[in-house]
């Protein structure tokens, strides 16, 4: 007979089929149990579609569930949306009992679920897995309690700390097994983002290649719309994918114009002290006009740069190469502490070898 935990695992499984196409929807997985074993499943497999919840009971084929248990990685949906609340759904098929990973954070219906629930007469168990269900939705998580899009900084450094040799080479640093998780990043992330000298510099098309999965929103930071109109970004057939952040006067020449009715979406954001695109409106109108909710950043040094020197950023990933270069390009190249103590400090939250390759992940430790 499978535990709550080992049930619970189930349903994070489950939910994880969602990557990449519930944003900005969680990830939700569900396991329906009756006398110690599993009878039906279900996730949510795609915005705008059935939730996780209904999808197990309509998989089951049965009408009541009075002796049944519902696992979920995330408490159940108590308002309308695009469907109907599961929670009306769980009441109506009469569960016996209900095992929840996590509250829901929307701070608007956040226990209002488990209060329903528990008013109809289910037990209620929460928190089987919490620290797991809620870094399967970290994105979500961060999204719906700020505005702001989750960020993830990814590089492949050397193992001397740079990010491509003093003449700006950098292919390929990391191995082949980095760049496919690379590329699963891309696919669970809702959108890549670089500045306008990487574009230039690697022409890149920052699709999904590797893996069978979906094509994020591809953003170009260009504060005065210089980068050449032969990019990748700008002509390939993915550049709907495509947004250009700029300065309000830029996204109102010809050339945006140009951009806009091959298809490139241009989006005009505030300048900060510098004259360069302010970060936090920027990530603001990327959530509120492409409900982008994670964005994953691979820039360059300027760019990373930036985002660290503003503390605008959740997580790092870094894939550290077997390769020493002596010399080259840094990986910050416009910030650094000028002490020990005003260094930023992280929390590593797993390392693993990527064949010859060390991939990092690590959090930001809020100061």
């Amino acid at each position: 007979m499978l535990n709550d935990e080992e049930l619970m695992w189930r349903a994070i499984k489950l939910a994880l089929k969602g990557s990449g196409y519930v944003s900005p929807n969680p990830r939700v997985g569900a396991v329906i149990v009756r006398d110690g074993e599993i009878i039906s499943e279900g996730y949510h497999s795609h915005f705008g579609a059935e939730h996780a919840e209904v999808n197990a009971i309509k998989n089951a084929g049965l009408n009541s569930f009075e002796d049944a248990t519902l696992y979920v990685n995330l408490e159940p949906c108590s308002h309308q949306g695009k469907t109907p609340p599961c929670v009306n759904v769980i009441i109506e098929k009469k569960f016996k009992k209900v095992v929840i990973g996590t509250i829901d954070p929307n701070p608007l219906v956040s226990g209002r679920g488990i209060k329903l629930l528990k008013d109809a007469g289910i037990e209620i168990k929460v928190g089987v897995l919490e620290e797991e269900c809620k870094w399967l939705n970290r994105f979500f998580i961060k999204h719906i309690t700020s505005g702001l899009p989750y960020i993830i900084l990814k590089s492949a450094v050397s193992l001397d700390g740079f990010i491509a040799t003093a003449n700006n080479e950098s292919r390929w640093i990391s191995s082949e097994e980095s760049r496919l998780r690379v590329h699963i990043l891309r696919s669970i992330c809702d959108a890549v983002l670089i500045g306008r000298n990487t574009a230039e510099k690697d022409n890149p098309r920052l699709t999904v290649r590797h893996i069978n999965g979906r094509n994020p929103k591809r953003v170009l930071l260009d504060t005065n719309l210089n980068s050449p109109m032969n990019l990748n970004l700008f002509i390939d057939d993915f550049r709907e994918n495509t947004i250009v952040l700029c300065a309000e006067t830029a996204a109102q020449t010809a050339k945006a114009e140009t951009l806009k009715s091959s298809g490139v979406n241009i989006l005009a954001a505030r300048l900060d002290k510098n004259n360069k695109i302010d970060l936090v409106d920027a990530l603001l109108k990327l959530s509120n006009h492409f409900n982008i909710g994670s964005i994953l950043v691979e820039g360059g040094g300027s760019i990373f740069s930036s985002f660290i020197s503003k503390n605008i950023f959740d997580e790092l990933q870094i894939f550290i190469s077997n390769k020493i270069l002596g010399n080259g390009v840094k990986l910050l190249n416009d910030w650094q502490a000028l002490s020990v103590d005003k260094a930023k400090s992280f929390t590593i939250k797993a390392i693993s070898k990527s064949d010859t390759d060390i991939h990092l992940i690590a959090l930001k430790n809020d100061l």
